[in-house]
């Protein structure tokens, strides 16, 4: 299998706003990048989406992880994750990944906690073994899971969205490679499509933190494969069955939605968190945006520790 070695150094702390140990696992098959920080009773499992990584969670992960054990992922491609040539970067590989490292670490009562297409990736997962899930948190996540008009809010979300009516036009333009595939010089401006409100987080360490895993086109087949597999239906959600479907609805959950989200909108996913957890919790942050963890730091984490206080 031919590799990509990830291009952030391990040692990689971006001016100190990345300040935690390098771990690596090759269970998938690729040098996955992971930080395990913290421990206690609990053991939170956070998951980025696109085209981000682990760095979004970093001023949660340096609050949870001073009364949990805190775990976060970088999916293959992304982040301090090498980036396989060889690999299709689908929905359901990423399932398959976490599925592999959630099984070699022998996790159990997690507290998934899950960030755009972590959301779905989370949830196959949970579907998988819902066993070893003890909460769902989504922070502008989306939450399938089987509910029957689930394409019908994905449908009517993509007509509302810039992002995903930009990723079905340059598919058909044939220029979706080439734009993503600079995400080191358009990091920015992607991140911004998709909606963030706060600019003054905007810094140079930063910036550079977001632009580093895609040095080159090579480097950014994750973020590729992420919006290709959306614009040729090649993700494919977990289906649950009645049983399982069951189980995940009694799971203490709580949904995290910043209301300014220009890619994922409340009105649609909402909706469908509370039909998986009928006695979820829901959270709507105003003048926040897709990427609420940059935009609403503090109060995304003690949401959470107040979540796992009462649950």
């Amino acid at each position: 299998m031919t590799q990509v070695i990830p291009t952030i150094a391990a040692d990689e702390t971006f001016d100190d706003t990345w300040p935690f140990l390098a771990r690596y696992n090759d269970v998938s098959g690729f040098r996955m990048h992971y930080v395990d920080e913290g421990s206690g009773p609990d053991t939170l499992l956070l998951l980025h989406g696109e085209p981000t990584w682990s760095y979004l969670f970093r001023q949660q992960i340096s609050v949870w992880s001073k009364h949990y054990r805190v775990i976060a992922v970088d999916h293959m491609g992304f982040g301090k994750s090498e980036t396989p040539q060889d690999r299709t970067y689908w929905l359901e590989d990423h399932i398959d990944n976490l599925e592999r490292f959630i099984l070699k670490l022998d996790l159990h009562d997690l507290t998934l906690v899950m960030h755009d297409f972590g959301g779905p990736t989370g949830m196959g997962v949970a579907i998988r073994d819902p066993k070893r899930i003890k909460r769902i948190v989504s922070v502008n996540g989306p939450t399938p899971a089987g509910q029957p008009d689930l394409i019908e809010h994905v449908t009517s979300n993509v007509a509302k969205s810039p992002w995903f009516q930009w990723i079905l036009k340059a598919e058909k333009e044939g220029t979706l490679e080439q734009v993503l595939g600079q995400l080191d010089y358009n990091i920015l401006s992607t991140l911004k499509l998709n909606g963030f409100e706060h600019n003054e987080i905007i810094t140079d360490a930063w910036l550079q933190a977001y632009r580093a895993p895609f040095p080159t086109p090579t480097e950014a087949l994750g973020a590729i494969g992420w919006a290709k597999g959306f614009a040729k239906n090649l993700h494919h959600f977990e289906i649950p069955d009645e049983e399982t479907k069951a189980m995940l609805a009694k799971k203490p959950a709580l949904a995290v939605w910043g209301e300014a989200d220009l890619t994922l909108n409340h009105q649609h996913f909402l909706p469908l968190f509370k039909q998986a957890f009928p006695n979820g919790q829901i959270h709507i942050l105003h003048d926040v945006g897709h990427y609420s963890p940059e935009d609403a730091p503090k109060k995304i984490a003690q949401l959470v520790i107040d979540f796992i206080a009462t649950s």
